[in-house]
């Protein structure tokens, strides 16, 4: 306790006591107190770390096991007067309550259930704990189990265990892998075979639509040639498209295997030559009587 000129560090509060009686808590800082009227008593409240030793602690399944863990806890600022009016040592009465605390978690979980289920058992001590030290204005903030060590017998019985199950798992694995790998391959091998014929199938369609743009080019080429064709033949006079039809006949007679036929249209077509050559003719016989008839 404390009395006359006090000092209350930040992380401290002080419960002050008039002749006994709690009148109040001091916050940080310069205070001072009437001797033997007033005293006071500084809580602090920082974190604290406890650090619960081995102990042996017994499972649902009866197997009996060794245990440690360390508790985080802290006095609450709103309740300081309780760490100091409703417990005489509440540092103390924080391990013996984890002590017994996780001697009822334990007692009702299996030993697999203990090394499966170290969170769940950590919380639940935590939660049980916390229940009972906030009547002492003390707050369990964490609590953290660091090992749990089964009798010797029984961890050689876990490791076979374990490593049987470690090569079943094995096993399993390669196997899974095994058919991974096969429906992989068949995947890849599907998937190449589908991708080879669309390639087939896109390779003939670009083929076939070059064959008919080449086919619609040839055919337009045809139809330019035709049309320029007809527009010279529109311009030819009949006796010129007499002349290249003779001159086709004299190729033709060039060989000495040729037969002649001729058309009936054939007199038609010289008509227009004999009446040339008659013209001719007669200009011709005018010429000559001119020239007699002429004195000279």
């Amino acid at each position: 306790m404390s009395s006359g000129i006090v000092i209350v560090q930040q992380y401290q509060r002080m419960i002050v006591q008039k002749f006994g009686t709690f009148i109040g808590t001091k916050k940080p800082g310069f205070h001072f107190l009437i001797p033997i009227m007033f005293s006071g008593i500084k809580v602090d409240l920082r974190e604290r770390v406890a650090r619960v030793p081995t102990q042996k602690y017994i499972t649902a399944d009866n197997v009996v096991v060794d245990m440690d863990f360390v508790i985080y806890y802290r006095v609450m600022e709103e309740y300081a007067e309780r760490a100091v009016l409703e417990v005489q040592n509440f540092e103390l009465a924080v391990v013996n309550l984890a002590f017994a605390t996780l001697r009822a978690v334990i007692g009702s979980t299996t030993l697999a259930e203990a090394l499966t289920e170290r969170e769940k058992m950590r919380d639940s001590l935590q939660v049980r704990m916390d229940e009972v030290t906030e009547r002492w204005g003390v707050k369990v903030s964490q609590v953290e189990i660091n090992e749990i060590d089964p009798p010797p017998g029984v961890k050689q019985a876990m490791e076979r265990e374990k490593s049987a199950e470690a090569i079943k798992t094995a096993e399993i694995t390669e196997s899974e892998g095994q058919r991974q790998a096969q429906i992989n391959r068949a995947e890849g091998e599907k998937q190449s075979e589908i991708l080879q014929a669309e390639g087939q199938r896109q390779s003939e369609i670009l083929k076939a639509e070059g064959d008919q743009q080449a086919q619609v080019l040839r055919a337009s080429g045809f139809s330019e040639a035709l049309d320029q064709i007809n527009q010279v033949a529109n311009k030819v006079d009949g006796r010129t498209m007499s002349l290249q039809y003779f001159d086709t006949l004299k190729s033709l007679g060039d060989s000495p295997s040729t037969k002649w036929i001729f058309p009936m249209e054939f007199t038609n077509m010289l008509a227009p030559f004999l009446g040339m050559a008659s013209g001719n003719q007669g200009n011709n016989s005018e010429n000559g009587n001119s020239s007699d008839g002429d004195p000279t």
